[in-house]
């Protein structure tokens, strides 16, 4: 409950941020065209987010011959959730991970890597799947839509601002006249993208607790999830797995991995110290 309200907040605060540059830098009209341009192409994105997903990552179709176990374990949690048994793939990677994507559970598919499969029990994996069938059963697929929508349409605005700037050019909206306001004016242009962003990856990181939650009541066992999680943790350190910045969020785990001071701050997953912790504390 607490996390879904907060996600309605940061939904409010990132349209909020839209309507705010909108009205400063091109009024009315600028921020409707801007925010259906920014519509359309993201309803593209959500209708064949699946098979993005897929074929970026290199998945496979398995079947039920080749590997039984696996479906085995979907099935009996997709029971558990009550949603439809999803499409099931495997990624040739040695990293541990897993994901699932699908705009509803009607249209789902979960994907496993390699070496997750080497890597984890049967207690573990049932984790890891309930955690991606939280996902689907949450419809996390269409929040991230309307959510990339949103900060789609803000960083469009203000790539157009730039142009305009750097051009000498003025929009509809009131703005402040002399140097100050083209400070203003520059400043809005590299922080409002920015804090779309930000609120862009805190309501992910929501959402993952959210399907650790649902994951967790779903097998009836958060250690499962939690010892998945730590093993993940450890194994992709040493066997990393790169995928795109575009999918990233969609994984168990973060599957990208950073040097950077900051790299906290804009990743996609909650740390999976907090989450191990929530989840063995009952917290979930």
């Amino acid at each position: 409950m607490w996390n879904n309200f907060k996600t309605t907040i940061l939904l409010a605060c990132l349209t909020g941020v839209l309507l705010a540059i909108g009205q400063i830098w091109f009024g009315r009209q600028g921020l409707t065209i801007a925010l259906i341009l920014a519509a359309v192409m993201n309803l593209g994105s959500y209708f064949f987010s699946d098979k993005i997903a897929i074929a970026s990552s290199g998945a496979v179709p398995i079947s039920r011959e080749e590997n039984p176990r696996i479906y085995q374990i979907v099935e009996r949690l997709a029971g558990k959730a009550n949603v439809p048994v999803p499409k099931i793939y495997m990624i040739p990677t040695d990293s541990p991970n897993a994901f699932a994507t699908g705009r509803n559970p009607a249209h789902a598919s979960v994907a496993v890597t390699r070496g997750i499969m080497e890597l984890c029990n049967d207690t573990e994996i049932e984790g890891v799947l309930a955690h991606e069938l939280g996902h689907v059963k949450n419809r996390d697929i269409l929040i991230s839509a309307v959510v990339a929508t949103v900060a789609g349409a803000i960083t469009y605005i203000a790539q157009i601002a730039m142009w305009a700037e750097m051009f000498g050019g003025y929009g509809g909206g009131r703005r402040d006249e002399g140097e100050g306001g083209i400070f203003s004016a520059l400043a809005m242009i590299i922080v409002a993208p920015l804090a779309a962003t930000l609120i862009q990856l805190a309501i992910s990181r929501s959402r993952e607790y959210q399907a650790d939650s649902t994951g967790a009541h779903i097998t009836g066992n958060p250690q499962g999830l939690a010892s998945a999680l730590e093993k993940i943790d450890q194994w992709s350190k040493r066997v990393p797995m790169q995928v795109s910045p575009a999918t990233a969020h969609l994984y168990c785990a973060q599957p990208l991995t950073s040097g950077q001071i900051l790299s906290g701050l804009f990743s996609t997953h909650p740390p999976i110290k907090k989450r191990v912790e929530r989840l063995l504390n009952g917290r979930y």
